[in-house]
C-alpha cells in the first residue's frame, strides 16, 4: 500500500534538511582546518564571516531536521518502538550534541583563543561521516 501523500511530504523535507545540516556539519570543521593555519587579520576575518554565517545556515538545517523528523514520528508513532529508532535517535542527539560544540569552536576563533590544531580539526571532520554512515544504515537496512 502505497504512504499517505502528507507523510510523504513531510520525509522529502526532513531529508532536505538532514542534508543542509550535513552539508554544515561537513564543511565548517574544514573551515577551521584553514582558519587554524591563518596568520593574517584580514585571513582570520574573513573566515569568522564565512563560519558564523555557515553555523546559522546549519543551525537552520538541525532545526528543520529535528522538526520534520518529529512531525514523521507524529504520523507514524509505531515507530517509535523499533529499535533502530532508538539508536538512529540517539546518534542525532549526539550529533545535536557535536553541533553544539561547534559553536564553541566558532566563538573560540572569533576571540581569537583558538586552542586546537588544523590536524585536530581533519579528524574532527570525520565524525559526521561516521554516524551519517550509521543513521543511513540504521534508516535502510533497520537491523533491529
Amino acid at each position: 500500500m502505497p504512504a499517505p501523500v502528507p507523510m510523504l511530504w513531510v520525509k522529502a523535507f526532513h531529508i532536505v534538511f538532514v542534508v543542509s545540516w550535513f552539508a554544515g556539519l561537513f564543511y565548517l570543521p574544514r573551515l577551521f582546518v584553514y582558519h587554524a593555519d591563518t596568520r593574517d587579520a584580514a585571513g582570520h576575518e574573513r573566515f569568522c564571516v564565512m563560519e558564523r554565517r555557515l553555523y546559522g545556515i546549519t543551525t537552520i538545517g538541525m532545526l528543520g531536521t529535528w522538526i520534520f523528523g518529529i512531525w514523521l514520528l507524529l504520523l507514524i508513532p509505531q515507530w517509535l518502538s523499533a529499535g533502530w529508532l532508538h539508536a538512529k535517535l540517539a546518534l542525532v542527539v549526539g550529533l545535536s550534541g557535536y553541533h553544539g560544540w561547534l559553536k564553541t569552536r566558532v566563538r573560540a576563533f572569533a576571540e581569537q583563543r583558538n586552542d586546537k590544531s588544523a590536524r585536530f580539526y581533519r579528524i574532527v571532520n570525520e565524525v559526521p561521516a561516521l554516524v551519517l554512515v550509521a543513521i543511513v544504515i540504521l534508516v535502510v537496512v533497520k537491523p533491529f
